[in-house]
């Protein structure tokens, strides 16, 4: 058996942190891959080592002086290697990685370097072999992954060992620079490591003991998601629940392969299992979680015979491109058309660009423009099966004074997606968690 296991920012923030990295390890000898992030806060008001490599990226195109900024970054490995017995060996390594970066002087490189050093320590202190990833991970001239040749280059780098680290959040563009993937993309890494070995399980170890089936921080102590889907991933990860990055479940897809989410500082938890289908083993709840988010704006546009006219559709989605902004849904009635767009990007004078340009492309009867929108999705494959899921869930919102927005339901039945005010939004999501998690 082969587990890929990927531990993020806070298993690796300090000395304990990764020692307990090392029990975990050597109590599953399945556990062979480790993918492994740059060292997270390790209190509040702590820095995480990436934020601080942004900081002296700027510090470097400005040109000014990095010492201060890459003391602190120092200063970070050297106690994590005092604590490991490691101390002469991070020094060079140190200073080796200072040099590193003031000649290549390149955001994505330096900003690769928190998990390049977190890899090195993590694999000297558990005596195991470190794979670069800037050796096995390659991306096209299209700035996505060369899944096929990264595969065979993972497979033949690991081949043969025992076990390796392999850093998480960057791999090598087409032009043999370091390339980096969006925050949080060591879970693509681990992802990617899981694929390539042909794991039987990728974990993911974090904070937390598994999905819960709501932001703990509107609701207290909310219910633990035990098991969910790839699909039900994909939608409460969209949508804000950010245990795993969003993208990291395509390469495992492929393979049929489960992940866990554990908690390394409660390795005993079970944590969520994460399956390419619904947990057949008992029956589905209605409601599998609940996530939103807030700051968004809705562009609606009415006109008579809209569904008659050839290309309407596509002429705003033209001038959207044009000005570079991506929609979130586009819901739509016979004579109507929204289109929910994250606020930031309409921003600067882009809102009112977007509507004359729409005005003159279409000639809508009415334009319309609604900002400060929040939207919540209620996921779970349980809800196009069980009759009077989607009354339950308008009457508990009803039940609430919150006027409800904009509704958005896919074909599959896998989500409802309902827009309100964002100074409602909270209140919102306590009363569809009671709705379905207390009833």
């Amino acid at each position: 058996m082969i587990k890929v296991c990927k531990f993020g920012g806070t298993s690796m923030a300090d000395g304990t942190t990764l020692a307990r990295i090392g029990k975990i390890v050597e109590a599953d000898p399945a556990r062979k891959f480790l993918v492994v992030s740059a060292p997270g806060k390790r209190y509040s008001g702590d820095s995480k080592v990436t934020d601080l490599l942004i900081e002296l990226h700027r510090e470097l195109e400005g040109g000014g002086h990095v010492g201060e900024i890459y003391e602190k970054i120092a200063r970070r490995f050297l106690s994590m290697g005092e604590e490991l017995g490691l101390k002469g060996e991070v020094e060079a390594l140190l200073e080796e990685t200072k040099e590193d970066i003031l000649r290549e002087k390149k955001y994505d490189f330096t900003l690769s370097r928190g998990e390049y050093l977190a890899g090195k320590v993590a694999a000297r202190y558990l005596g195991i072999s470190f794979v670069d990833a800037r050796e096995v991970i390659r991306f096209g001239e299209n700035g996505r992954v060369d899944a096929e040749r990264t595969y065979a280059l993972l497979r033949n780098a690991l081949q043969g060992l025992e076990r390796a680290v392999i850093a998480g959040f960057y791999g090598e563009d087409a032009a043999g620079n370091v390339k980096i993937f969006s925050r949080g993309g060591s879970d693509v890494t681990g992802a990617i490591v899981a694929r390539a070995v042909h794991a039987d399980l990728y974990e993911n170890w974090t904070d937390v003991s598994g999905f819960l089936a709501c932001d703990p921080r509107i609701v207290p102590s909310p219910a633990r998601i035990r098991s969910l889907s790839y699909k039900e991933l994909r939608e409460l990860s969209y949508m804000g629940a950010n245990v795993l990055h969003s993208e990291s479940i395509f390469p495992v897809r492929e393979a049929d392969i489960p992940i866990r989410i554990l908690n390394t500082f409660r390795p005993e938890d079970e944590g969520t299992l994460i399956l390419p289908a619904p947990d057949a083993s008992g029956a589905l709840r209605p409601v599998t979680g609940i996530a939103g988010k807030k700051n968004f704006t809705v562009i609606f546009l009415e006109k008579s015979l809209m569904n008659a006219e050839i290309g309407f559709a596509y002429r705003v989605l033209d001038v959207l491109f044009r000005h570079g902004i991506s929609f979130e849904h586009m819901p739509s009635g016979i004579d109507t058309m929204s289109f929910v767009i994250d606020s930031e990007e309409l921003s600067g004078g882009t809102l009112e660009e977007v509507e004359r340009e729409i005005e003159e492309a279409v000639h809508p009867d009415k334009i319309s423009v609604f900002s400060d929108v929040a939207l919540i999705a209620v996921v779970g494959h349980g809800m196009s099966r069980t009759v009077g899921t989607a009354a339950r869930l308008f009457s508990a919102i009803a039940n609430t004074g919150v006027n409800v927005r904009m509704i958005d339901q896919g074909s599959s039945e896998l989500n409802i997606i309902v827009g309100v005010d964002n100074m409602h939004y909270e209140r919102t999501v306590r009363a569809v968690y009671e709705e379905f998690f207390k009833k």
